[in-house]
């Protein structure tokens, strides 16, 4: 019976630490789809929708707190090969960053360029907190629609 309960709550916990750990990555400039892994999750409708979209922000918004901590040490290990952003797409986030400021973190969840403003964010010193709220904001809005349009909802 405890060993039953066991594997019926590890088979509950694994799907969430793929997701959590996809979203993670898919924050980086690694390549993975946080989408398509929340997306079946919600197909099968096994989890909570709201539990999904939760464990996917968290984990999209710690791989972007990253990207925010790299940006800080960015002087230092700029030209290091494994450094996640190019010189130019670095140059272009930091050049969209000065323009629209703090605001431009609200298209952190672009497919292309979001990381890069995450990175830049960090390197320009963007307070911590602030930081945190938009993207959270971001990331989480574009679960919450990508969830709602899964469930026929929008």
């Amino acid at each position: 019976m405890a060993a039953q309960a066991v594997t019926g709550c590890v088979e509950d916990l694994l799907p969430l630490v793929g997701l959590f750990a996809v979203a993670f990555v898919a924050a980086t400039v690694l390549p993975a789809q946080s989408e398509a892994a929340l997306l079946g999750l919600l197909i099968l409708g096994k989890q909570s929708p709201v539990l999904l979209v939760i464990v996917a922000t968290v984990g999209n918004v710690l791989g972007s707190v990253t990207n925010w901590l790299l940006g800080r040490l960015v002087e230092q290990y700029r030209h290091r090969r494994w450094f996640p952003v190019s010189e130019q797409a670095l140059a272009r986030a930091t050049g969209w960053y000065r323009r629209w400021g703090r605001w431009s973190l609200l298209l952190s969840w672009a497919p292309i360029g979001g990381d890069a403003l995450t990175v830049a964010a960090g390197v320009l010193r963007e307070p911590f907190w602030s930081f945190l709220l938009l993207v959270t904001i971001a990331k989480a809005g574009r679960y919450i629609v990508l969830a709602l349009i899964a469930m026929g909802l929008l």
